[in-house]
């Protein structure tokens, strides 16, 4: 048995898009043109975005924020990802999916991979777009403050 949490990407062209928009994946597996498998290491922080239409459009867009599953910890499950992770943010429907996206190129503009970002922002942005209240910015003082608190020098 590995501690790795393992996320299912699929993409059949305009009817499904599983995919990662950020992490750092410790293994991957091709098993065909449109299907791989990636492996994040326990406490890892990835982002998972998931589409689907049909014949008429959209019918689900979704992304969600995630630590992956540390063995002897509670975790949420999630569809696609075994055995799931610590939910930092889940948000349904294209305008609150298109705003993280937006949000997490705005901490990438910083040169702060998404990965890195104190968690609890992403709870913050999850509680304020979940109202439809703007999220404060990610700025690099709040980083600093953040690898601080870790005792982690910048």
């Amino acid at each position: 048995m590995t501690d790795l949490t393992t996320v299912e990407l699929l993409w059949l062209e305009k009817r499904i898009e599983n995919r990662i928009r950020f992490g750092r994946a410790v293994e991957e597996r091709i098993i065909d043109r449109r299907r791989r498998v990636l492996s994040f290491a326990p406490g890892t922080v990835f982002a998972f975005v998931r589409w689907a239409s049909n014949d008429f459009g959209t019918v689900m867009s979704r992304v969600d924020i995630l630590r992956a599953a540390t063995p002897g910890q509670r975790y949420s499950t999630v569809p696609w990802v075994t055995p799931g992770g610590d939910i930092l943010l889940r948000l349904t429907g294209w305008p609150r999916v298109e705003r993280v996206l937006q949000l997490i190129d705005a901490v990438e503009a910083l040169d702060i991979h998404p990965a890195d970002v104190a968690p609890e922002y992403w709870h913050h942005v999850h509680n304020r777009l979940s109202v439809n209240e703007t999220p404060r910015p990610y700025t690099r003082g709040r980083h600093q403050a953040w690898l601080r608190r870790r005792r982690i020098t910048p």
